[in-house]
């Protein structure tokens, strides 16, 4: 699972048939870090996505078109001057390097042509998206989407008006241009497993790479070099001359590959060490499809864990400060708990106290709650009688106490129950709306400022999840608190059924019935369950508790925050949180 040399390779590949002579019409940057580029071809138009995301690098085209912000950054409007409106003449790849080189051709202000190259360079947190052109034989940078100073790094300066050039900082082989001998020399002088030999040695292959290298040789990919026999290296030796082959060729053949339902790895070659068993391997037509499908979800995960970093910190801070309440308010309630000794000890002294002589530290009496003897400690200054006034107002300031707290906490522990969820709304947030409605919520409750765009409240979308249960069920799932109650009061009627996860923050489930007091199969009960344990705290967990009931059970308190319900009949089951076989309606 990596953006390697060969994956580039492929994608290259795939852009110079597809992109080649068509002309670049619209160029938008709809993330600080990310362009979408529209060409325009005979075979139609094109939208190319680069990424230059620390985090998640990549080159695609997709059929996703972004929004834009309104006011365009100025690399954006540098690329809108010197692309836009271009002809791309041809993609290309430095040797096996993680680089995209597109090269344009367009016309100055003075009607001359001129011709640039967009460079995307896919290497981890030093990707980039750099704008050049020939300057008398030299290549000159003219802008980047991220400025790089002397200050950064040592080795090379993207800055307008420098030089332009990939360092070379790997001190690795090219395998493309290696003999059989050569590859053979290189591979031997590796000390360690036959696959970190093949991956740290050869420019352009990544790990995956280099064990389905071995796979295909027939070769321990684990086995130490030096342990391999003549016959081995002369076999591993074909396998990388034959994978050398193949990417010259251009012969890819992308594919994912899945383990347990869930994308495992990907590849622009066939995946011949995954075939044979329990997983399943898609072969598609693209490498653009490939890294699309691959990525969508981890770039959504990547992209609102960024946006929803500060909600995030909010929310934590004020769980971590109302913790912190709460279990000094235990601690207080804790010493209110023998309050009522202090009762009984004011009640024997009133009973039994004219036996206490002047000066005595303490009495013996009898306890007729529990017939047993009591030792009452005296303040030998005070009367017995004295001393019970004083036990009585000790035990009645802490049952104050005790009462006083009581409310406390349960009003802390509501708070702490509410955040939670909202804790838990922001981590299967997917969209800024999603966001959005979470700061609204976190606003109705005064834990933050409302959020203000220009003076007009900001509008929000969105509905809720819905998905499709093998039987042809609809079932519907809330994104936040605000949006749970909508469907769970407003939306679902009483012959519905509703699922949460047991004692824990999460989303409304409901379940719709196509007919009052219908008999539904077990399947839509568990796929139903099953959406419930995903969007709640449990997700990670193997197994989640699930509650179900019939909508109409389900009541929501006087004043109670949003989200919050009660119900006092139900069934349950427990569930593994695996949707991966529904759908989205």
């Amino acid at each position: 699972m990596a953006f390697d040399g060969i994956t580039t390779a492929a994608l290259c590949a795939e852009l110079n048939t597809k992109l080649t002579g068509g002309r670049i019409s619209k160029v938008a940057q709809p993330e600080p870090d990310e362009l979408s580029i529209l060409v325009n071809t005979s075979e139609g138009n094109f939208r190319l996505l680069l990424s230059a995301d620390a985090s998640l690098p990549l080159v695609y085209i997709t059929e996703q078109n972004k929004k834009s912000p309104l006011n365009a950054q100025n690399f954006c409007m540098v690329l809108r001057k010197r692309l836009q409106g271009g002809r791309i003449v041809g993609v290309s790849q430095p040797g096996l390097e993680r680089a995209i080189r597109i090269d344009a051709e367009h016309l100055d202000e003075m009607g001359d042509v001129k011709r640039v190259s967009l460079v995307t360079e896919i290497m981890g947190k030093h990707s980039n998206i750099i704008l050049t052109e020939d300057d008398c034989g030299k290549e000159k940078i003219i802008d980047a989407i991220k400025h790089v100073s002397v200050a950064v790094s040592s080795v090379r300066e993207v800055l307008p008006g420098r030089d332009y050039f990939i360092p070379n900082t790997q001190d690795k082989t090219e395998l493309l241009n290696c003999s059989e001998d050569e590859i053979k020399a290189t591979v031997a002088k590796y000390p360690g497993p036959v696959f970190k030999a093949i991956y740290t040695s050869f420019t352009g292959l990544s790990p995956l790479a280099a064990h389905e290298i071995a796979y295909r040789a027939g070769v321990d990919g684990d086995a130490s070099v030096a342990a391999l026999s003549d016959d081995d290296m002369s076999k591993l030796v074909a396998g990388l001359v034959s994978f050398a082959e193949m990417v010259k060729k251009a012969d890819f053949s992308p594919c994912i590959a899945y383990t347990d339902g869930k994308p495992q790895e990907y590849a622009a070659f066939k995946l011949s060490m995954y075939e044979g068993g329990a997983d399943e391997i898609e072969s598609m037509d693209s490498m653009s499809a490939v890294l699309e499908k691959f990525y969508s979800q981890k770039q959504l995960y990547v992209r609102m864990n960024q946006k929803s970093s500060d909600l995030k910190r909010v929310v934590k801070n004020l769980i971590e400060r109302d913790s912190h309440t709460l279990d000094e308010q235990l601690q207080q309630l804790k010493k209110t708990e023998g309050r009522d000794k202090y009762r009984v000890w004011g009640e024997l002294l009133n009973a039994f106290g004219y036996s206490a002589q002047p000066g005595d530290k303490q009495i013996v009496v009898d306890n007729y709650y529990t017939n047993e003897k009591e030792t009452i400690p005296l303040d030998p200054t005070l009367t017995a009688q004295e001393n019970a006034v004083k036990y009585f107002d000790r035990y009645t300031k802490l049952k104050r106490t005790a009462e006083a707290l009581a409310v406390q906490t349960e009003t802390v522990k509501s708070k702490l129950e509410h955040l939670e969820s909202v804790l838990a709304s922001i981590n299967i947030a997917v969209s800024e709306d999603d966001l959005s409605w979470i700061r609204r919520e976190l606003s109705q409750a005064g834990y933050i400022k409302e959020h203000m765009a220009k003076g007009k409240p900001v509008k929000l979308k969105g509905e809720p999840y819905h998905y499709i249960s093998s039987d042809g069920y609809d079932i519907y799932v809330g994104r936040n608190n605000i949006q749970n109650d909508e469907l769970t009061f407003k939306f679902a009627v009483g012959a519905d059924w509703w699922f949460h996860a047991k004692k824990m923050p999460g989303s409304h489930v409901v379940l719709k019935v196509k007919e009052p007091g219908e008999e539904l199969p077990d399947r839509a009960f568990e796929e139903a369950a099953a959406l419930a344990a995903y969007y709640s705290a449990g997700r990670d967990q193997n197994k989640v508790d699930i509650d179900y009931v019939l909508k109409k059970e389900v009541k929501k308190p006087s004043g109670a925050k949003p989200g919050f319900v009660v119900y006092y009949t139900n069934y349950s089951m427990t569930i593994s949180p695996d949707i991966s076989r529904l759908k989205e309606a």
